[in-house]
């Protein structure tokens, strides 16, 4: 699994908070409670690993994003392979982004979050639909209907999330 941290938080040189309040204590004579720990920046998926999401809708397949072409959306970092990518997806990112939330789809039929490989994959009505293996996928391109119970099973699935669905892209 990927992992990216959007915005880098640098460590601060810090007195530990028992030395700092006996100082404190010994300068001004009271006890001064000890500052509150910052807050981290929360760490955001790298989605499809770094695959370019409108690639896949393009002659020539899926291509490697780059961290110079990423916005965040859907708790997920996105990659591109160009500006001009970046800008479609923020424009309409349910258009270019996996369906089911990127997993595989016989995984959702089967009530289960299953993790999908980003190179296995099909394009069915328009949509990207990513699965764990070729097998799967065969299965899935075989039997039409699964598709449609796939996405009429995705809803019941939410709570398994570890991040929400979906969030305006940044």
């Amino acid at each position: 699994m990927w992992l990216t941290r959007p915005h880098p938080v640098p460590a601060p040189a810090r007195i530990p908070a028992l030395v700092l309040s006996a100082l404190l204590t010994v300068a001004f004579g009271r006890s001064v409670p000890a500052a509150a720990e910052p807050a981290e920046s929360p760490i955001e998926l790298l989605a499809l690993n770094g695959f370019d999401p409108v690639s896949y809708f393009l002659k020539g397949g899926p291509v490697a994003g780059t961290a110079r072409f990423e916005l965040s959306w859907g708790g997920r970092v996105w990659r591109f392979a160009s500006g001009a990518d970046r800008a479609a997806f923020r424009d309409n990112p349910e258009v270019y982004a996996p369906r089911l939330g990127g997993y595989d789809g016989l995984g959702v039929l089967d009530g289960r979050l299953v993790d999908a490989d980003p190179l296995v994959f099909a394009v069915i009505g328009e949509r990207l639909y990513l699965f764990r293996d070729a097998g799967r996928r065969a299965r899935f391109l075989g039997e039409p209907g699964l598709a449609g119970q796939a996405e009429a099973a995705w809803p019941g699935l939410h709570d398994q999330l570890d991040i929400p669905p979906r969030d305006s892209p940044r």
